[in-house]
Order: C-alpha cells, then structure tokens, then sequence
C-alpha cells in the first residue's frame, strides 16, 4: 500500500473536492469488496466533514461472475425491491454518493451478451429515479478508483502481482494531482479554473455543429441543439453545492441533438462495457442513429449495447479533452473508462444529461425529447480523439466556421 499520508490526501480530495460533504450529510459508498480499507479511508475523512451517516454497499464481482455462469436466465430480468429502495431512499433523503470504479476488465469476458443485456434492462428500470436524480445535479456524486490486483496485472502485465498494484497506485495518484510538495486542494482549484474557462469559450461560441476528422478514419458532423450548455471541472448541485463528478477530470462537454449526428467514428481506444473488452471498433449514423458497425473483438457485445433500448443507439453526450492531457502524455491504457476517456474526446451512447440544455434539469422526459435530447437507460461512453483529431464548429449566429482542435488538442481560447 502507499504512504499513508498519499491515501489520505487521496480520501480527502473525493470527500471534500468530489462530492463536497456537507455538515450533517448522510454519505453513500459504492465500493468493490476488494477496495474495503480505501473506503474505510473515505468514511474516516466523511465524519471529519462532518457526516451524519456514512453507509457502504459492498460489491463481489467474483460472486456474479458465478451468478452469470450458473444462475437460470429469468433472475438476469429481476432487481430487488430492496436496493432500489435503498438507492431512492437515499437519494431523496439528500445523500453524496461515491462510487470506487476498480472492476477487472475481462471480468465477465466469455458471459451471453444477452444475460448482461437482460441485467443492465432491469437494474436501469428499477434505478431510473435514482439515476435521473444524480443525472441532474439533484445530489452530489463522484466516481474516483483505486487498484485491484486483476485490474492492475491488465494494465502492467509484464509486473509482478504486487508491483502491478504499487504502479497503478502511482499512475492513479498522478492523474488526480497527488504527491510532491504540492497543494493537491490548491491545484484541483487551477485545474477547474482551466476547464471553466475552456467551457466558457464554447458556450460563447454557441456552435450549431462540430465537425469531427482524423487519420483513424473519423469523419463525423453533430449537431448540437440550441440552449446546450457546455460544462467541466465542477458542477453545481441543486443544493448550490459545487462538486466534481470525476476524478479525474480533464473533459469539458454537452449534449448532442439525438437526430443529428451523421457519418462515421472510430475508437480511438478499447471499450471496457459490463467487465468485457469491444476493440478496434467504428460506427455509422445516419439520422442520429447507429445504422452500421463493426467490432474486430467484442462485436457481439457491442451489438447488445446498442439495442438495450431506442435511445441507446442515439449519442448523448459530446466531450471534448486534450490529446496532451496527463493521462495521455502517461501512454497507459487503463482498460478503466474513468482513465482514460479523460485521456482523449469522447462520446456517449445513451442517456443525455439535463443540466446541458438550458432550463434542461426542470423538464420531464416528453419535453427533453422535443428539445432534441436523447434519453437511455444506459450512457456509455467510448473514445475517440487521437494525435491528428481536427474539430471545427459552425457558429449558429453567422455560420461562420471556428476551429476548436487541432493536432488533438484545443487551440488557444
């Protein structure tokens, strides 16, 4: 394990940064079984803040790996009246939610697409309130990592249990700003204070389209519809508490129109969905709508992504982050989409968020829709700026074409 210092510089930052707890906040962790003495860390630094309650849901990835194996296929279509229960209740009550994103990336590689599929159709079923809730800002979330030793021994191979676990601490601590002399607090400020600015010179923009091109074979137009918002760094919870929904964070985004996205896209990099890798995969949209695609590993699965439902075949979100962020300048591929789509652009099948349409977080599913934005009970987002990405947008105003990127990266704003 690291210096005890590094772990709880570590807790602090997702409990004061990310989530932001409030006095007297009732605090929710997410975590994987294996992560236990880190979340142990995060409750520690929430009843400093001054927590009424810190409540852990534990997960074992290992223990539904035999469920997927071995269980009848009518129980993949079943959630439990309790923990959706669980979720709401909290969620209403004005809870922080932090989720540890640490899965093994080939945990559930070889399971029936379909069983994942039935699975993900019910648990988005049961949590939509819940889900809609942190989609809109309604409570603070955040979504930080820590190593496991299956996720570690993926990203370092050629190391050593052990050694592949110290590396991925190391890799982890400098994407979110840790070590050194440094004041981590002070630097996460900086940080926002860059991606606001950078959201500050989109929105004055006001692009009606972005047109995407690269030397992977991307040559993709989106349509963004009138009253997007674009955002980054921290958010504002309806509560008027500001919090940090990723950490990392290196992206600035919006939402696109569901109807307007034509062309072809290609991953930049792998696809990490529901514990199975998609590689080296492209789309086509035609309307919005995925018409074509192709996957040279983990097309099967990819193919039960995109029909999980209507909107799941439709984008959702636009994202934009520097070829020459620190993740990116690492050269690691985390196998982790909290890594490393804040190592390149990127774009979500799936559920839109609310808060990127002007008055979006007040309107109901109906209105959402006829503002053009797309909803899902899945938002899965995959990556695909690279070195040579160019994007230029069309100001609504004048027509007139802007460049945004160049060489994979924004030009001076």
């Amino acid at each position: 394990m690291p210096a005890q210092n590094l772990l709880e510089a570590y807790a602090r930052l997702v409990v004061r940064i990310g989530v932001n707890l409030q006095h007297d906040q009732i605090l929710v962790i997410n975590s994987p079984i294996e992560c236990a003495p880190f979340a142990r860390l995060l409750a520690k630094e929430a009843y400093k803040a001054g927590a009424h309650e810190v409540v852990m849901s534990w997960g074992d990835e290992l223990s539904a790996r035999i469920k997927y194996d071995m269980a009848g296929t009518a129980v993949f279509s079943e959630f439990p009246e309790w923990r959706r229960a669980f979720y709401t209740d909290y969620a209403e009550q004005g809870a922080a939610f932090i989720s540890i994103a640490a899965r093994d990336p080939e945990i559930f590689s070889g399971v029936d697409p379909e069983r994942l599929t039935l699975a993900q159709q019910a648990a988005g079923a049961a949590l939509l309130e819940y889900r809609a809730r942190l989609m809109a800002n309604q409570n603070t979330w955040c979504v930080a990592s820590v190593p496991t030793a299956a996720w570690a021994k993926k990203v370092f191979p050629e190391a050593s249990e052990d050694e592949a676990v110290a590396k991925l601490w190391d890799a982890i601590f400098r994407t979110v700003r840790i070590g050194g002399d440094s004041d981590v607090v002070a630097a996460w400020h900086d940080h926002i204070d860059y991606l606001h600015r950078a959201a500050k010179f989109l929105n004055t923009n006001d692009f009606a389209s972005l047109h995407y091109t690269n030397e992977l074979g991307t040559d993709l137009w989106v349509e963004l519809p009138e009253g997007h918002l674009w955002a980054g760094g921290s958010e504002m919870a309806a509560t008027h508490v500001p919090f940090v929904a990723n950490l990392p964070t290196e992206e600035v985004y919006t939402l696109p129109k569901r109807d307007g996205v034509t062309g072809r896209v290609v991953a930049s990099k792998p696809l990490v969905y529901q514990g199975s890798l998609i590689e080296h995969f492209w789309l086509e949209f035609e309307g919005g709508r995925v018409v074509r695609f192709h996957a040279e590993k983990g097309e099967d699965v990819l193919a039960e992504l995109l029909k999980t439902d209507e909107g799941s075949a439709r984008l959702g979100e636009v994202a934009l982050v520097p070829y020459d962020s620190p993740i990116s300048k690492s050269g690691l591929l985390f196998y982790n989409t909290l890594f490393d789509e804040n190592a390149a652009c990127h774009l979500a099948l799936g559920k839109a968020y609310p808060t990127c349409l002007k008055g979006g977080e007040d309107m109901d599913s109906v209105t959402l829709l006829q503002h053009g934005v797309n909803d899902s009970l899945l938002h899965e987002d995959f990556m695909v700026g690279s070195r040579e990405l160019a994007i230029t947008g069309t100001r609504r105003s004048d027509g007139r074409a802007v460049p945004v990127f160049r060489h994979g990266n924004f030009i001076e704003f």
